[in-house]
């Protein structure tokens, strides 16, 4: 400033001087005044002399030699004076940073530094001197050719002289455009004079350098807000009464403003808070006082200018002034809705994990690259049966039977290798109960190290594969009791024929005679031959049934003294009967052969004594119960349990004691047929027979019969009235009868003993022939007896096509199949009486006599 003062007392000097008409150059500057004196009193001196005026020329000379004297005093006292102003201008003038110069009026350059005109690139005629030289090269108008490449900097330069022009004092930082295209920043002033009108003194100054370094700082500052404003978290300071002093984007965006709303709008922080706290300052963030020295940190909820709700989670610390007192806040504010959000997807992640993975209905291992354990869901350990920390870490090969631990590892190595695992493999799971897997394996392409491995699918193939066998079992059974359905038959007929023989024999042969005892002997083991085969039909459930409505307590009753006998004195029997127990409808004797079978099983099972327990109750199954391959249905059952204490049935055999002629006894000890009887039996009326047996400590068969829901005084009557309950003692009568039956043998018999009883018997060997005689009506015939299985037309078609012509004819059909074999294949409405092969004579008497007479 005192620089610049100085340098205004010297510009002010020098353009005073000028303004007097002085020259400002050393050459010039004299006492010009003095100078015009002394020319004056010349011309005086000269005139005088003209006029001849002697005296007056003296004088003038005397005047003009002392005003010589005084001019050269003066001028050269001038001169001095003249040269230490110009030093010292120049001294101040020349800055080695700063270019000045001094305009007129006129705008022309008075003054100019060297730094000026080195700016300006132009050059006074005497260098760094003062002049009235033009300014076209250093003065204004150059200054002005620095901007005219850029219009917009040359439109500022244009204001700049403007205000100059007008005495304002004027700073302004321009771009000049230079040959290289790149900015060269000026700072230019220009300050007037005051006591010379027009006159300014100029500076400038290149400021390229610091322009660059602001332009550094700017861009760095930028960075530094732009982090701050769009940093991931928010930014907030307030001061002692909790008016924002900062915040940055980031939290205004979370509050729905923008930061001047926070800033200028003198928000406290308490307004963006759910629930301000208490007891605290307004800067507080909880209740209470934290204190200056304590960082305070939590999580709260804040509360956006628009109402929105988020949770956040802020860090806040107090900057403290010299004198004590609290200045303002730093603060850091998380925003938690993300978080949140990412937790809220990973617990569905995992929802859905445990849905897929934990919760999933087959068994899920992984393995890692040594084919050991890592993880498992819980179907695998239930196939296991064990606990998941016993398990972690063990071989898979392990945990399957040992005949297939290295076929397993083998295929594990190779689908790690990335051979193909298509194929399933067939493993056998050492677990708490034998168990069948299917495995499958995918491979884990981990690149981390440790993340490779495999997962594998076991799929318990258990149920299907008992399945599978009771299917084969059931098959097997089917096939046993077609078979054995197809033996009875042909067996039946021919001990229809034995029998029947027999009894004609015996006819001839009375008791006492030598052929009698004989004929005997082939009758009964006819009858025990018989007995065999309805033992086949009833394991094939082909038999023939006469169902009644029965109490099952009364039978037990009525059996109990024959089962006493037949298990012996060494065995205790117990009989238990449920209280209010069903009424079953089922064939009497079929049940208590089906008890009588069981029974002596029983007893065979405990030869060294035990006891034997029958227990009755009722039984309502909810749900359909399955057991191996049966599956009894929902519904109401009478049940008969009958439990020894014997030696138990081994577990390999407890899927084959219903098979015909298995049996564990020694040859010749039993037919094998025993147990298959009572499986046929139960199921060919509806029933459903299970067993569970433990080795060493017994066995229990339970029978499940349904439960009969008529009224049981009503069966009683319809039981009573049945007709095949009559005892008929005279077998012989009247009447035609047609018999057709393609076995000779059985025919022959037949024919012969009703005749033997008073019978007109006409024969047909097949229903053909049987159907052209009752269409030709030569004899009238007033009963037909027909076999069931023939050759072309079977016995329901001959009754169809001869009740077309006689709907009155009686019919009696006689066949080795159960009655239900035939009844499917005959109208609803028509009668047909049965009589099941093998027969004697007698039973085939009644039966015609029976038939006969109905009607009559």
């Amino acid at each position: 400033m005192r620089e610049e003062r100085a340098l205004d007392q010297l510009t002010e000097h020098v353009v005073l001087r000028r303004r007097a008409g002085l020259s400002s150059t050393p050459w010039v500057q004299g006492p010009t005044l003095g100078i015009a004196a002394v020319v004056t009193i010349a011309l005086v001196a000269l005139l005088a002399l003209w006029l001849d005026a002697i005296a007056l020329a003296v004088i003038a000379a005397m005047v003009m030699i002392l005003s010589a004297i005084a001019v050269a005093w003066a001028l050269a006292r001038d001169l001095g004076r003249a040269v230490d102003a110009r030093a010292l201008l120049a001294v101040a003038m020349e800055s080695p940073g700063t270019g000045r110069m001094i305009s007129d009026s006129r705008g022309n350059a008075v003054y100019a530094n060297a730094m000026w005109q080195a700016v300006i690139g132009g050059a006074l005629s005497v260098p760094g001197g003062i002049g009235n030289q033009s300014a076209d090269g250093v003065g204004i108008t150059g200054l002005a050719r620095l901007f005219a490449g850029d219009a917009g900097q040359a439109a500022r330069f244009q204001k700049l002289l403007t205000a100059s022009e007008r005495g304002e004092a004027v700073d302004v930082e321009l771009a000049a455009t230079t040959p290289d295209r790149r900015p060269r920043w000026l700072a230019i002033g220009a300050r007037p004079l005051p006591s010379s009108p027009g006159w300014r003194f100029w500076a400038v100054e290149d400021i390229s350098t610091r322009k660059a370094a602001e332009e550094i700082i700017a861009d760095e500052r930028e960075k530094l807000t732009d982090f701050l404003d769009y940093a991931p978290v928010g930014f907030y300071s307030v001061d002692d009464r909790g008016r924002f002093l900062f915040a940055n984007s980031t939290l205004a965006r979370w509050l729905g403003c923008q930061p001047r709303d926070l800033v200028e709008g003198e928000r406290h922080l308490h307004q963006v808070l759910a629930q301000p706290p208490h007891d605290a300052p307004p800067y507080g963030l909880f209740d209470g006082d934290p204190g200056f020295e304590q960082q305070q940190r939590g999580e709260l909820v804040m509360r956006g200018l628009q109402g929105r709700l988020f949770s956040a989670s802020i860090t806040q610390s107090v900057v403290v002034g010299a004198d004590g007192r609290m200045v303002r806040t730093r603060s850091v504010v998380r925003d938690l809705t993300p978080e949140k959000e990412w937790r809220e997807a990973l617990r569905l992640s995992e929802q859905r994990f445990q849905r897929f993975f934990a919760d999933a209905p087959v068994g899920i291992a992984l393995v890692d690259a040594a084919g050991d354990l890592v993880e498992c869901n819980r179907a695998f350990l239930a196939m296991i049966g064990g606990e998941l920390h016993q398990l972690l870490g063990r071989p898979l090969a392990a945990l399957v039977q040992p005949e297939q631990a290295a076929e397993l590892q083998a295929r594990l190595v190779g689908a790690m290798a990335g051979s193909d695992f298509a194929n399933p493999l067939e493993v056998r799971i050492n677990g708490a109960r034998p168990m069948v897997a299917q495995l499958y394996a995918s491979r884990l392409g981990g690149t981390v190290a440790g993340t490779a491995g495999l997962i594998l699918h076991f799929i318990d193939l258990t149920e299907q594969k008992n399945l599978e066998i009771q299917f084969a079992q059931s098959q097997k059974m089917q096939a046993v009791g077609q078979l054995a359905g197809g033996v009875a038959h042909d067996f039946n007929n021919l001990l229809t024929a034995m029998i029947g023989f027999c009894d004609l024999l015996l006819l001839r042969h009375k008791p006492g005679d030598q052929s009698f005892t004989d004929i005997m002997q082939i009758k009964q083991n006819a009858n025990r031959a018989a007995n065999l085969v309805r033992q086949l039909l009833a394991f094939s459930r082909q038999q023939t049934l006469q169902p009644r409505v029965l109490d099952i307590t009364d039978v037990l009753a009525e059996l109990s003294s024959l089962l006493r006998r037949l298990i012996g004195e060494n065995i205790e029997l117990r009989m238990m009967h449920g209280r209010d127990l069903g009424l079953v409808k089922v064939d009497q004797g079929q049940l208590e052969q089906v008890i009588i079978n069981l029974v002596v099983n029983a007893r065979d099972a405990m030869r060294g004594g035990g006891r034997l327990t029958i227990v009755t109750s009722n039984f309502t199954a909810i749900d359909p119960v399955r057991r191996e391959h049966e599956i009894m249905p929902p519904g109401d059952y009478v049940t008969i349990d009958v439990i020894d204490t014997g030696v138990g049935i081994p577990a390999e055999n407890l899927n084959r004691i219903f098979e015909p002629f298995f049996s564990t006894k020694e040859v010749g000890s039993g037919t094998g047929l025993g147990l298959s009887t009572v499986y046929g039996i139960v199921r060919q009326t509806g029933g459903f027979v299970f067993v569970d047996s433990v080795p060493s400590e017994g066995a229990k068969f339970t029978i499940h019969l349904p439960r009969f829901r008529q009224q049981a005084n009503a069966a009683a009557a319809s039981v009573a009235d049945d007709p095949r309950e009559r005892t008929i003692s005279d077998l012989t009568g009247s009447g035609t009868i047609l018999l057709v039956e393609d076995e000779d043998a059985v025919r022959i018999f037949g024919a012969r003993a009703l005749r033997n009883k008073g019978y007109q018997v006409l024969e047909a060997r097949s229903g053909e022939a049987a159907l052209a005689m009752i269409e030709g009506d030569v004899h009238r015939i007033d009963l037909l007896i027909s076999d069931v299985v023939m050759p072309q037309m079977d016995g329901p078609t001959l009754i169809r096509h001869a009740r077309a012509n006689r709907p009155d004819l009686k019919v009696i059909l006689i066949s080795g199949y159960t009655e239900d074999r035939f009844r499917d294949n005959l109208d609803g409405g028509e009668i047909v009486h049965f009589l099941p092969k093998p027969f004697s004579l007698k039973q085939l008497a009644g039966k015609v006599k029976e038939v006969l007479r109905e009607g009559k």
